[in-house]
């Protein structure tokens, strides 16, 4: 994404200094980070809101199965659009989830879903994980039904918060 202007000649020059042609390259190609990620679930207009929820738990508890943080890239690949903006791309992502608020999801060892609580095109679930390391760490998933959403109008998850 090099930005071109065309000056008074008709010719094309490059109106960026060097390192702003490069953080406006950077900046282009974090736009297009790989979604959803390839070979891993991705969002069905089949899936009530308790499977969208499910199907990210299932694929974060055994995280590295069938390739390194799968579990996490599922969970991109089910994440609103205002979601992985707010987030960043991928890797920042991944980052996110691998920090203190969000490991225990990583390799949990159990999962206890309280009752999915709907409103319309939205709904809340508390989920209480315990982590690989023995710590419990309560959950709140928010997700809304998207009528635009890349896969036709699916359940998306906008949130998770710890409480």
């Amino acid at each position: 994404m090099i930005c071109l202007v065309c000056d008074s000649g008709g010719e094309y020059a490059n109106k960026f200094k060097p390192t702003e042609t490069l953080l406006l390259l950077y900046s282009g190609l974090e736009l297009m980070s790989a979604y959803p990620v390839k070979n891993l679930p991705t969002p069905d207009p089949a899936y009530e809101p308790e499977r969208v929820i499910e199907i990210q738990l299932e694929a974060l508890e055994t995280n590295d199965t069938p390739v390194e943080n799968a579990g996490v890239k599922t969970a991109y690949n089910f994440a609103s659009p205002a979601n992985r903006r707010a987030t960043g791309p991928l890797d920042r992502f991944i980052k996110m989830v691998e920090g203190p608020q969000y490991a225990p999801m990583i390799d949990h060892t159990e999962a206890v879903r309280g009752p999915i609580e709907r409103d319309g095109d939205q709904a809340t679930q508390r989920v209480t994980l315990t982590g690989p390391d023995g710590r419990t760490v309560t959950y709140q998933f928010g997700v809304s039904k998207y009528t635009e959403a890349e896969f036709g109008e699916c359940w998306l998850t906008d949130r998770v918060l710890a409480e």
